[in-house]
């Protein structure tokens, strides 16, 4: 029989495997919209909207291009919900912990499926608050989960990396349903049967998830769920304190903090820095890129294969594969930001100073994969769109895992539910541009969206500008210790 330090170690690797498994099923299903567009197509959703129109040389063809733009709205505005909401979601994880949050989670994801259940093409608008409700709970399953890396401190970054990974990956649930579909399962059926797995989550929650937060760095005895002894836990502010006490030193832990060794950095210290509007930048216009990119695949794959509906579906299955891979991706982003862990460190050099400096290469990886990404998709090759999915679900990947993982070792733990909120919040409003880029596309450039890929192929760029504030950043920390000093410079300033 397990003791008790037996039982915390297998609550731990249980806590951890189911949350693999729920962000990989569920967290980010809605990303695999491609694939499900095409089965939305078929069973006639939005097909009011298609009309004839009599062709250049006279023949008559049925013109979809306002049904591909209600498809597109759709995402765009589940796309923009996704983000936009993790603010208020952000500051009710940190005010009130995981229980409440994944409680709001789990109905309004299972609220979303419901709506797709009872849908039908004389209801095709349900689809409007479907996905945003299915993308607000996924994500809210994502934030949740990645609080567990705090319980393997040494592999914490990797932990965060794999589970955004499986996020990204969840979005092929939208290829079985469209399989499952061909195969003769009714599409209700599938949303329902999703709907019902919403079982599973309150299980998880109550059993295998703290009521409050994980703290870290993790105190002695922590425990949590049912176990044999009495429950540890930890309020945001306690979280706070605790970190500071455990800190090596305080002044290099925390490059926020300007004045106090002991001030933990305020929330508006921590938003207005140099850090965290730079990170901005690098999130938003890799983001915009890639919901640009899913939001008009089908009507890009419509356009390279002439309509033909058998290479249309090769390719919507293609892309939806490829997603799979992205928890296969996603730790290798890990991987490069944890591997200074359980070295020695050079004289002086904090923790916190060794995780920014790890985070260089990964921040400047995705910014490269990003451009390469969108060269790709930018031309109008059909067989080079394989490699073009592959790029994308590797820089996906890379781009949220790293985004997460950034936020938790740059800033004070006690804020990140708030600060990552805020940063998919405000990434959110800057990708709804990609509505009206797919607007410009399939009217003033007669569906030839050439001359947009290249716009934001040259927006892409700005994203190298962080790592090389980061690098800077570092490389002053590296010379203060090197001279007597009074305070450390700090990206804020």
């Amino acid at each position: 029989m397990l003791g008790c330090e037996g039982e915390a170690v297998v609550r731990r690797w249980l806590t951890l495997v189911t949350g693999l498994l729920e962000c990989l099923c569920f967290a980010g299903v809605v990303f695999g919209w491609a694939s499900l567009v095409f089965v939305l197509k078929t069973e006639g959703y939005f097909s009011y909207l298609c009309v004839n129109t009599t062709g250049v040389n006279g023949t008559q063809f049925l013109d979809c291009s306002a049904q591909d733009e209600q498809f597109s709205l759709v995402f765009t505005i589940a796309s923009f919900m996704n983000n936009f909401l993790l603010l208020p979601n952000g500051f009710l994880f940190d005010r009130f912990g995981t229980m409440v949050a994944r409680l709001l989670g789990i109905s309004v994801y299972t609220s979303g499926a419901l709506f797709v259940a009872f849908s039908s093409s004389a209801l095709s608008v349900l689809l409007f608050p479907a996905l945003s409700c299915i993308s607000v709970g996924g994500i809210m399953f994502l934030v949740t989960n990645m609080q567990i890396g705090n319980l393997f401190g040494s592999a914490r970054s990797t932990i965060i990396t794999l589970y955004n990974g499986a996020f990204d990956s969840s979005s092929a649930l939208f290829l079985i349903i469209k399989l499952l579909f061909e195969a003769g399962i009714s599409l209700r059926a599938s949303f329902l049967f999703l709907a019902a797995c919403g079982i599973i989550h309150l299980v998880r929650t109550f059993l295998l998830l703290p009521r409050t937060h994980i703290p870290y760095p993790l105190p002695e005895g922590y425990t949590y769920g049912i176990n044999c002894g009495q429950t540890k836990t930890f309020s945001p502010e306690q979280t706070a304190a605790i970190a500071s006490a455990q800190s090596e030193d305080v002044t290099e832990e925390t490059p926020f903090n300007k004045e106090s060794a002991e001030k933990v950095a305020t929330f508006w210290e921590c938003f207005l820095s140099k850090f965290f509007l730079w990170h901005l930048v690098w999130l938003s216009v890799m983001q915009l890129r890639h919901y640009l990119f899913i939001g008009t695949l089908n009507p890009m794959l419509q356009r390279l294969t002439q309509g033909e509906p058998s290479l249309v579906s090769t390719y919507t299955n293609a892309f939806a594969v490829t997603q799979l891979c992205g928890v296969l991706c996603a730790p290798w982003n890990g991987l490069i930001m944890d591997r200074h862990k359980g070295k020695p460190r050079a004289p002086g050099m904090s923790e916190k100073e060794a995780d920014l400096r790890a985070s260089v290469l990964s921040l400047t990886l995705t910014a490269l994969q990003c451009v390469l990404f969108s060269i790709c998709a930018s031309t109008p090759f059909l067989p080079l769109q394989y490699l073009t999915f592959i790029l994308q679900v590797l820089n996906r990947s890379f781009l949220y895992g790293g985004n997460a993982a950034f936020i938790s070792i740059a800033f004070p733990p006690c804020h990140f539910g708030k600060l990552y909120g805020m940063l998919m919040a405000l990434s959110a409003v800057v990708a709804l541009v990609q509505y009206p880029c797919f607007t410009l596309v399939k009217g003033v450039l007669g569906g030839d969206p050439l001359y947009v890929n290249i716009a934001l192929t040259l927006l892409s760029l700005l994203a190298f500008i962080h790592p090389v504030c980061v690098y800077l950043h570092c490389c002053g920390l590296a010379a203060q210790r090197g001279k007597p000093k009074d305070t450390l410079p700090s990206p804020s300033s």
